[in-house]
């Protein structure tokens, strides 16, 4: 609570409690260092940090060109994921689908990043598989030489449903 001349007064017991508190913190920091007497804390300074497990992924997407930004989501989030070490698998449907034509890949550039034919090649070169919803390929005249040059492969509820099934994490986009 400061005063006139500028200077905060901080009662009495609130500056012990705070010294008591500092005290103990520089006491256990030096346990901690020294490797004094708690096995448990110096089992953990020597462990490090845990390993990470690897993940089984699943992105799927039903954004397409017309939100160039996150149609280009489970394709960025999916390559940095394998590039994590990670398994990535993608599933593409609805409006998603059309992505698969190399001129719209071309087209979609999203806000920050590189057009997302770009990031489509890096994640076709660390070997994540894309799946796009076959009725919905249909129905947007995707064909199957579209989804080759990508290395793709048409999905359905059947494969849809695995790829739930193996994943550990779905992440919707």
């Amino acid at each position: 609570m400061p005063y006139m001349d500028g200077i905060e007064y901080v009662p009495t017991c609130k500056m012990q409690h705070r010294e008591t508190f500092m005290a103990r913190r520089a006491f256990l920091r030096q346990i901690l260092c020294a490797g004094l007497g708690l096995p448990f804390f110096d089992a953990v300074a020597q462990s490090g940090p845990a390993p990470a497990k690897k993940l089984n992924v699943m992105m799927k997407s039903a954004w397409g060109s017309d939100d160039p930004t996150k149609a280009a989501f489970p394709f960025l989030h999916g390559l940095a994921l394998s590039e994590a070490g990670h398994n990535v698998q993608i599933f593409l449907l609805g409006e998603a689908v059309s992505l698969m034509r190399k001129s719209v890949a071309e087209a979609v550039v999203p806000v920050g990043w590189p057009a997302l034919s770009e990031t489509m090649r890096k994640v076709v070169s660390r070997q994540v598989t894309i799946y796009a919803c076959g009725a919905c390929a249909r129905a947007r005249s995707v064909a199957e030489t579209d989804l080759a040059q990508w290395g793709a492969k048409f999905g359905n509820p059947q494969i849809f449903v695995s790829l739930v099934e193996w994943a550990d994490r779905v992440i919707t986009e």
